[in-house]
């Protein structure tokens, strides 16, 4: 099986994630640093509803940038995440079995 982690190596509960991953047998695991190479916002909108998150709940709500749009529609928030990649809760893991975020951690476990 292979899993796709939207990583930042700067955060510790990305790093975290990736451990789960590379510990995980038999996974085979692409890492993209996703400030370097930002999803497109469709693929975001995807992502998203695959996880059955909206947007907004994929917000990094600590960041500056963010606070104009606690009350923005889904598209909004969309097109600021696409514009500026920093406001991408991280991490964002993909396999076969669905989308999780990598909050905690152990919750991509339910897609492995």
């Amino acid at each position: 099986m292979k899993a796709t982690i939207w990583h930042n190596p700067r955060c510790s509960k990305s790093r975290e994630t990736l451990a789960i991953l590379n510990g995980t047998a038999g996974l085979e695991v692409e890492v993209i640093e996703y400030l370097k190479h930002p999803p497109t916002r469709e693929r975001l909108a995807d992502l998203y509803a695959r996880a059955g998150l909206s947007p907004r709940d994929g917000l990094r709500r600590g960041e500056a940038a963010a606070k104009p749009l606690t009350d923005a529609s889904d598209d909004t928030v969309l097109d600021a995440m696409a514009a500026d990649p920093i406001l991408i809760e991280r991490p964002l893991v993909e396999t076969d079995k669905g989308v999780r975020l990598g909050r905690p951690p152990q919750a991509v476990c339910e897609i492995l």
